[in-house]
């Protein structure tokens, strides 16, 4: 079992600590769950959407039950979205559910499929869904929330903020399941470049413009906020920004040393015969009856 510890983007860890110590946060955080719109979107999902099965799109489902696995996570409902714009998201938080669109499964290869889904298990085992759904809400309009509503904004831009940061940490998660370069192309498929392209690409030399950004944004007080104002409203970080910091995590002695640990706990904790998940204690393989 994979620990949000072990991986956790730092940047990550101290957004939400900031995030959690804002005076009235868990009061707003309260007051948008009990508006009920988890439950309104949780319906429209059922209504509108693909639930995936063993028996519904299976080629596309099975890609989900071994990530879960692997990172000791309980398997999300999972939907597909027939919408040409490639894009995935997890919502929920009583009943948490995976969605991938149609235009995301016709750009990606098994290996960046599953790099995405990875990402998004990412977040529930980070525990990231529910504030996430929060921002979103609060994206949705403040009107809702009353007197709370003129309070609220310096909390949407602290939980997106946040939500920058924390889209690392799955980047991370997501790398541990497939790899960091994986992770790098998915970005640049993401980015909206054909795979003729893509291909191509030196991965390396698109991260080094992330340096060249950092250069810019602490070029003196009016870079920083001009910067500010560009990314104040976003969710998610820049492709090039992800892509250095993805890469460079991929040479770090804390991913390293987690992969050799997990690869270790892998071959020692699987059936010989069907490779499926063992517990130490058995003495034969309840899946196949292979001794171990």
């Amino acid at each position: 079992m994979i620990k949000p510890a072990e991986f956790i983007h730092p940047e990550d860890a101290a957004a939400l600590r900031q995030l959690e110590s804002i005076p009235g946060f868990p009061t707003i955080v309260k007051k948008i769950l009990e508006l009920g719109f988890e439950k309104l979107w949780y319906g429209l999902n059922m209504a509108s959407n693909i639930r995936l099965s063993p028996t519904q799109l299976p080629e596309i489902y099975n890609h989900l039950p071994p990530i879960c696995e692997k990172l000791g996570i309980k398997e999300p409902e999972f939907y597909l979205e027939m919408n040409p714009v490639p894009n995935a998201y997890t919502s929920g938080d009583t009943r948490v559910f995976i969605v991938v669109t149609s235009g995301l499964l016709e750009m990606m290869d098994d290996d960046e499929l599953d790099a995405v889904l990875a990402h998004e298990c990412g977040h529930i085992l980070c525990r990231h869904v529910v504030y996430k759904m929060v921002a979103d809400y609060l994206a949705l309009g403040l009107d809702s929330l009353g007197i709370l509503g003129s309070l609220a904004k310096p909390v949407e831009y602290a939980l997106l903020y946040w939500s920058r940061k924390a889209e690392l940490s799955c980047d991370r998660c997501a790398s541990i399941i497939t790899s960091p370069e994986v992770v790098a192309r998915v970005m640049a498929r993401l980015a909206g470049g054909p795979k003729s392209i893509t291909q191509k690409m030196s991965l390396h030399e698109w991260a080094k413009q992330a340096d060249r950004y950092e250069e810019i944004k602490n070029d003196g007080l009016w870079n920083k906020t001009l910067q500010l104002s560009a990314t104040i409203g976003k969710s998610h970080p820049f492709s090039a920004v992800r892509v250095s910091e993805i890469l460079k995590w991929g040479q770090s002695s804390q991913y390293i040393n987690l992969m050799q640990n997990l690869n270790l706990q892998n071959s020692s904790n699987r059936c010989s015969s069907c490779r499926r998940t063992v517990d130490p204690s058995w003495r034969f393989c309840k899946y196949c009856g292979n001794k171990l």
